[in-house]
């Protein structure tokens, strides 16, 4: 089973385990981290900065570069607080430019020890939901062009593939 949860300090251990298992920030796609001063910390500390950021930044437009979003934790569980924290998901509400041409809606990731067990698939599906409770009627998903893993989750998630731009594949799901 697979939740998508709230950021929540009470997770930190689970958090700072993932943030390990990443080994640095290349593939934390939808996390966030890159409004961070610095990388995330594993501590509790970091995950609270962590936590603020997600809150900060998923309702204010504080350069003109962000749109309204919701940030996510996946869990390996139904959501309940002693599940595993698995990966990231973020729910653009909106796209500006480029997310238009390259981040897309939705942008996740799993961390690597908890891969090819169906998390990535199950929390896009679940984004997608979430998104037509926003009342989004299509989300555009992209991924790398060698990101074969990432493709295979999108289509299979329904992802329809409109054009290849800058090194990013573009799929549309429709949410209803």
């Amino acid at each position: 089973m697979t939740a998508l949860v709230p950021p929540d300090v009470a997770r930190w251990k689970s958090w700072a385990a993932m943030i390990e298992d990443f080994g640095g920030t290349d593939e934390m796609h939808g996390s966030g981290h890159w409004n961070l001063e610095g990388d995330p910390v594993p501590t509790e500390a970091g995950c609270a900065a962590y936590v603020a950021m997600t809150e900060l930044t998923s309702t204010a437009d504080l350069d003109g570069t962000r749109v309204p979003s919701t940030y996510f934790w996946i869990t390996d569980g139904d959501g309940g607080p002693e599940d595993e924290v698995v990966g990231f998901l973020h729910l653009r509400h909106l796209l500006n430019d480029w997310l238009l041409e390259q981040g897309g809606h939705i942008g996740y990731a799993v961390r690597p020890s908890a891969r090819r067990r169906g998390h990535a698939a199950r929390a896009l599906a679940l984004g997608v939901e979430a998104a037509a409770g926003l009342g989004i009627e299509r989300v555009l998903v992209t991924c790398d062009v060698g990101n074969d893993a990432s493709r295979r989750t999108i289509e299979a998630g329904g992802g329809v593939l409109e054009d290849e731009r800058a090194g990013k594949l573009r799929y549309w799901i429709a949410t209803g």
